[in-house]
């Protein structure tokens, strides 16, 4: 958390998610454990630059976990810690709404419904 202090509590939760890729990002990280370059390939549309930078807040915020592995050719993956799965099951009733607001307006997301 970057900008204290908070007017309310939802202020301060939607400074940890505050942007367009960091939802999305919780999104990706939710079915799975992920390297940087699925990342990408999962969020059409983010630079690498945004994501890394995205990524490193979201893991100063403690929200993501980025483990490097010491071999030969270098590998990280990235995760959500508990407090990020319990962030992205809070996000699940924005997610409804969500939802339903495409349907009433007859728009597809296009990854599917999750």
């Amino acid at each position: 958390m970057r900008n204290p202090p908070y007017i309310c509590a939802l202020d301060a939760a939607m400074d940890v998610v505050d942007g367009k890729w960091k939802a999305l990002i919780l999104w990706a990280l939710d079915e799975r454990l992920r390297r940087f370059g699925e990342l990408r390939r999962s969020l059409p549309g983010i630079s690498e630059k945004v994501l890394a930078q995205q990524l490193r807040e979201l893991e100063a915020d403690g929200i993501v976990r980025r483990t490097v592995f010491d071999e030969t050719v270098p590998r990280v993956e990235y995760e959500l810690t508990d407090a990020g799965v319990a962030l992205y099951a809070a996000l699940g009733a924005l997610g409804e709404w969500g939802a339903r607001r495409m349907n009433e307006l007859g728009l597809v997301p296009t990854h599917g419904e999750e």
